[in-house]
């Protein structure tokens, strides 16, 4: 099957990123796969032949001219991943294209189903319920409105989301159960012979926010009593102020390197404040047999063992008792999250479209 896959960029810095490498390469024996992509940031070579289209990465409403690529390469089918251009997405619809959805844009105007006074959010985006998370009025209107204008088109394609939990959420918005399957993403790159790359640690793995919990990953750290450094994987505008802690912050890491540093760990903590989409950082470190301490936050428990090592959102004591709890234990990698099972739930998908 020639497939077209639309993308607003070509990197690894991220869990979408890594989400639509993991299908391309899965999808690349058997299928055509064709990637086409607003920016290429030059860090990952694509596992498929790629071209650059203009404005695919645009956040608001703008003109990417799709329509050459399509008349060339007579795709079977157009699959749409981490596109939040309005103008794209009605043309996708157009096309009867087929939609990963990767996080909160579509149903959520604010912060990921996270308010702006520190609470989970389980309620229907709307204007009375959302204007409580913004502080000016009029940037809210136009980010309500860009939310709702993304969601529009997504009720009229077919989807496949990563967990149940960003299934729930978009029933609540009105698309229609039928039209969703949950298609988890496949832990792609990772070097399962690797060897630990420095002394055991407690390690935090993705961007360096306050939405990811870098501040009670910490704060647990401290709380546990652990004599292990804590080490963060990863970059981001709290950077400074963690280094100033004397806290070693390694930057982005390539797929091998990171693969060490998982190694590394006695266990990887992860207190997303957000609600997680799905949390591919949990999966990886479980498949390189590393504990994953975690709140339970959206899709978590969906690959997650359970156990002492998954504790209520917001409970940093509890947190620190499960690093305590996972520090040098061995787990198994999750079942369900193979390669090739995976790679047969998006080729249903593609053949109910």
């Amino acid at each position: 099957m020639r497939v077209l896959h639309v993308a607003d960029r070509l990197s690894d810095r991220g869990g979408a990123d890594l989400a639509l490498l993991g299908l391309l390469d899965a999808l690349s024996n058997g299928h055509e796969p064709h990637l086409a992509v607003g920016r290429d940031d030059g860090v990952v070579r694509p596992p498929c032949p790629a071209s650059v289209v203009r404005e695919l990465d645009s956040r608001t409403r703008a003109g990417a001219d799709l329509d050459p690529l399509l008349r060339r390469l007579r795709p079977d089918l157009v699959h749409v991943h981490n596109v939040v251009n309005p103008e794209v997405l009605e043309w996708a619809a157009r096309h009867d294209a087929v939609m990963t959805v990767q996080d909160h844009r579509f149903f959520c105007p604010g912060r990921g189903k996270w308010t702006s006074d520190g609470r989970m959010c389980g309620d229907a985006m709307g204007r009375e319920t959302c204007a409580g998370c913004f502080d000016d009025r009029s940037y809210f209107e136009a980010t309500l409105q860009l939310t709702t204008d993304r969601l529009e088109p997504l009720k009229r394609m077919r989807l496949a989301v990563l967990s149940s939990y960003m299934k729930r959420e978009l029933i609540q918005v009105g698309v229609t159960a039928e039209r969703i399957a949950v298609v988890p993403p496949i832990a792609y790159g990772l070097d399962l012979q690797a060897r630990a790359d420095g002394p055991p640690c407690v390690l935090f793995v993705g961007r360096v926010v306050e939405a990811k919990g870098i501040r009670d990953a910490i704060d647990a750290w401290r709380r546990s009593g652990s004599d292990l450094p804590f080490v963060v994987a990863g970059t981001g505008p709290l950077r400074r102020e963690i280094e100033s802690q004397g806290i070693e912050v390694l930057g982005w890491l390539d797929r091998r390197r990171l693969s060490a540093a998982y190694q590394r760990a006695t266990v990887v903590v992860m207190p997303s404040r957000w609600q997680e989409p799905f949390g591919i950082v949990g999966l990886e470190a479980l498949t390189l047999g590393t504990p994953v301490a975690a709140w339970d936050s959206g899709g978590v428990r969906e690959w997650h063992p359970g156990g002492d090592l998954l504790v209520p959102w917001g409970d940093v004591d509890g947190l620190a008792r499960a690093i305590r709890v996972g520090a040098g234990c061995r787990v198994n990698p999750p079942r369900g999250f193979e390669r090739d099972l995976l790679t047969r739930r998006m080729e249903a998908v593609y053949a109910a479209s």
